[in-house]
């Protein structure tokens, strides 16, 4: 666990002109330079900076303090700028790294964020001085000690709870994360109007609804990649959204999504020209067919769509079919040793079950889809243009 000790150390203005001289460097070779004081601690945090310069920029920019662990757990900024709260005042009761408050910050004009570790809450004073946000207020202590004695009242209260358990297994039941922000709603609820609280991306957004009842959740995902999923408790009608950072959203309400259809079984496969892959976000939140129901002509939940004319407007990767191909013993001759980029959606196989049966191997420049159809188990051939 990072220490007071070695943030003492990053803070000397020896260290701070080593990392600055040796940002470009490869950390290894910083590690080895004997000319370098504390080379490894040097070394540490240029590999974290270095990392750190596209999920975290402003951090990169202002060369911020990045322990490990901390930089590990922490939120994009592009995510962490996304979550829709505004006001007065916020409750952070889960600093880490700082870069949620840091969003928070510039949306609300009093941030009081908690750390319990005092070396983590420490670096984030001092990252929150060099990034020049001086509307937030670190406070070392655990969450649950913090609200038991909290005599304020917040626009909002927000939480990311820790999902590593003790042996650093990775939790996913709220009930089981750091702070139990289940067992301390009554309190939050007395202390803040509203509450959003963020989730792992493995999270199943029916529980929210399970747990809190009225509350809105949305599923974010970053570069085709599930990031987050969040929930706000903050009286509005119960709604889904999935978020594409920087790409689009898709919304609607949860009855909609229920009573989306599935399309109908398509009878000639040969007249799509186009194969949609949803976002993983629309995927995690169970919203495909409610987002392309009325846009692409063949659609499922689980699966991709295809239309005979390109679809615009969808939440997801469009491209055109080269082939479509039922998965009959005649299709063995067409992918027998072609090395391809497999995607499957839908489909009962693994990539490697899939080569191993048809005598494939992936990593060429070929694009196969092999998904389901209503009944039918189907191969998609599609260039590599959008």
């Amino acid at each position: 666990m990072f220490t007071v000790e070695e943030l003492e150390i990053l803070c000397s203005e020896e260290i701070r002109t080593a990392i600055e001289g040796n940002i470009g460097r490869n950390p290894t070779d910083i590690a080895l330079d004997k000319r370098i004081p504390h080379a490894s601690i040097v070394a540490t945090q240029v590999k974290n900076l270095q990392k750190a310069r596209t999920k975290l920029p402003s951090y990169f920019e202002a060369r911020a303090i990045v322990p490990t662990l901390a930089y590990e757990q922490s939120s994009s900024e592009e995510c962490a700028e996304r979550k829709v709260l505004s006001g007065e005042s916020v409750l952070d009761l889960t600093c880490g790294l700082g870069v949620d408050a840091l969003a928070l910050s510039k949306r609300f004009k009093r941030v009081v964020t908690i750390e319990r570790n005092e070396g983590v809450a420490a670096v984030a004073r001092e990252n929150f001085r060099r990034l020049g946000a001086s509307n937030i207020e670190v406070v070392c202590s655990s969450a649950e000690e913090y609200l038991a004695n909290c005599s304020d009242h917040f626009d909002w209260c927000f939480s990311d709870p820790d999902r590593r358990g003790t042996k650093g297994k990775k939790l996913v039941r709220l009930e089981d994360c750091s702070p139990d922000v289940v067992a301390l709603m009554p309190t939050l609820q007395k202390i803040a109007e509203k509450i959003c609280i963020k989730c792992s991306p493995l999270f199943d957004v029916d529980e929210a609804f399970r747990l809190f009842g009225e509350c809105s959740v949305e599923c974010v995902s970053l570069g085709g990649e599930a990031k987050e999923v969040n929930i706000y408790i903050d009286g509005s009608a119960p709604r889904l959204t999935a978020v594409a950072a920087g790409v689009g959203e898709f919304s609607c309400s949860v009855e909609e999504r229920n009573s989306a259809k599935w399309s109908a079984q398509p009878s000639d496969l040969a007249q799509y020209r186009y194969i949609t892959l949803p976002d993983v976000a629309l995927q995690h939140a169970r919203m495909v067919a409610a987002a392309f129901e009325g846009i692409c002509d063949v659609w499922s939940n689980n699966g991709v769509a295809l239309s005979v004319e390109k679809s615009e407007g969808v939440l997801g990767r469009t491209f055109e079919v080269e082939a479509i191909y039922n998965l009959d013993s005649s299709f063995k001759r067409v992918i027998k040793g072609a090395k391809a980029e497999i995607y499957r959606r839908d489909f009962p196989m693994s990539n490697a079950d899939i080569c191993k049966r048809y005598r494939c191997s992936e990593g060429g420049k070929e694009r196969w889809c092999f998904t389901r159809i209503g009944e039918n188990f189907i191969a998609i051939k599609f260039f590599n243009r959008e």
